[in-house]
């Protein structure tokens, strides 16, 4: 009679195969389940207090956002730092790096940490949660060709005084599963109309830095603007000569970056570069080698 052996390594393999099988099958079920709600992440990742980040599911450091992640709220034009209660504010976000992957959630909470006003969803993003509100990236923005998250704030029918987004953004290392990542945690305060908020800038336009970029004969101009607005771009020599003189597009609220094309019959030399938006100007030097 022939005899069968199982052997004990290869009933541990298939062990480890299901156990293996059923981990990854529950991810892919939790995820899809994500997605066929509108994406992002299962609501309480913010940070806020009594709440976990985005660790709850990514391995990987929480840091300080406050450089990486950049949060304006406006009225449709210009950014505010106070509300009017029960009046509605679009909120965009963008991180800094604009990873290869990336994901983001905020909720806003008054100072007894209840929400504080509604959601509704906007560009790129989905809307979750019960008796908080959390905005999330949704299941086609979490790449780099999303440079903006937005939605809309409807604040406090009532003043509530000051209230606090809360923030979290994974800098993913797009190596397909959930380790190595990084997760910036920041804050931005609203003030009640007659208060103070916290994110005030002491100029619409920030200091402007200008780059260029030799092979292909183009500077790159970034600045912050606390509106949106026409553009125009002034290159003076050291002479104090207008030698360029162009509109060059629109100014978004938030943070910008323009690249200019020169002609080629600008000389080299050191210039500088003014920036007109709406009656408001920022200047920065730049040398052009060729």
């Amino acid at each position: 009679m022939k005899k069968s052996y199982i052997f004990p390594f290869f009933i541990a393999s298939i062990t480890g195969l299901s156990l293996q099988n059923a981990t990854s099958t529950s991810l892919t079920k939790y995820h899809s389940n994500e997605v066929r709600n509108g994406g992002g992440s299962a609501p309480g990742r913010t940070g806020a207090p009594n709440e976990s980040n985005c660790t709850a599911c990514h391995t990987g450091n929480v840091l300080d956002g406050s450089s990486e992640n950049d949060l304006v709220v406006t009225d449709g034009t210009n950014q505010v730092t106070e509300y009017i209660p029960g009046a509605s504010y679009t909120v965009s976000l963008a991180m800094s790096s604009n990873p290869a992957k990336k994901g983001f959630q905020a909720t806003a909470l008054d100072a007894n940490d209840l929400m504080a006003g509604s959601f509704t969803a906007g560009i790129n993003t989905s809307i979750n949660g019960s008796a908080k509100k959390y905005a999330n990236h949704n299941s086609t923005s979490n790449t780099s060709a999303t440079p903006l998250w937005t939605w809309t704030w409807t604040a406090p029918s009532t003043d509530v005084g000051d209230v606090t987004f809360y923030v979290a953004t994974n800098k993913a290392n797009n190596n397909g599963g959930d380790s190595g990542d990084q997760i910036y945690l920041s804050q931005y305060t609203v003030a009640a109309q007659g208060g103070a908020g916290i994110k005030e800038q002491a100029s619409p336009l920030s200091a402007m830095k200008v780059s260029y970029d030799a092979t292909n004969r183009t500077v790159i101009l970034s600045f912050s603007s606390l509106f949106s607005g026409e553009m125009t771009m002034n290159f003076v020599d050291i002479n104090g000569r207008s030698v360029l003189k162009n509109e060059i597009g629109s100014a978004l609220v938030g943070k910008n970056t323009h690249k200019v094309q020169l002609p080629s019959d600008l000389k080299a030399g050191m210039y500088v570069v003014h920036l007109l938006v709406n009656n408001n100007t920022t200047s920065a030097k730049v040398q052009i080698l060729n």
